[in-house]
């Protein structure tokens, strides 16, 4: 499951998962990331929080790969959060094929997690 964050405003938008994630989470998450990329033309910056994550469905996963096809060059920089070292390995794959640039952050540094997403771009705190 996908929560939207409340800190998300503006091009910054963070989603929380929360056990698997399922094909149904990318019927909610690709036309909000649409909406904005389309009202944001210059990028928009997400965050994902993994912290509750315990994987995604095999259903999940064209859904998955085709976000990344459509979204790669209109999300500037993603912010992976979490605490296993495996979700540290998988930022490696944002840049490639989510973001033209990924960042992880330990659970501990969310704050920094979401400052680094608004940093030098005047985007709301």
């Amino acid at each position: 499951m996908l929560e939207k964050l409340s800190e998300s405003s503006g091009p910054v938008v963070g989603y929380k998962t929360i056990g698997k994630v399922t094909a149904e989470d990318y019927k909610q998450l690709v036309p909000e990331i649409e909406a904005l990329s389309d009202k944001y033309v210059d990028g928009i910056y997400v965050l994902i929080d993994l912290q509750e994550f315990s994987g995604e469905e095999a259903k999940a996963w064209g859904p998955d790969l085709k976000f990344g096809r459509e979204f790669h060059n209109k999300i500037a920089r993603m912010a992976i959060v979490g605490d296993k070292r495996w979700e540290k390995w998988l930022t490696s794959l944002v840049d490639p094929f989510y973001a033209k640039e990924g960042k992880y952050f330990h659970s501990d540094e969310i704050d920094q997690a979401w400052a680094w997403l608004r940093e030098d771009k005047q985007l709301p705190q």
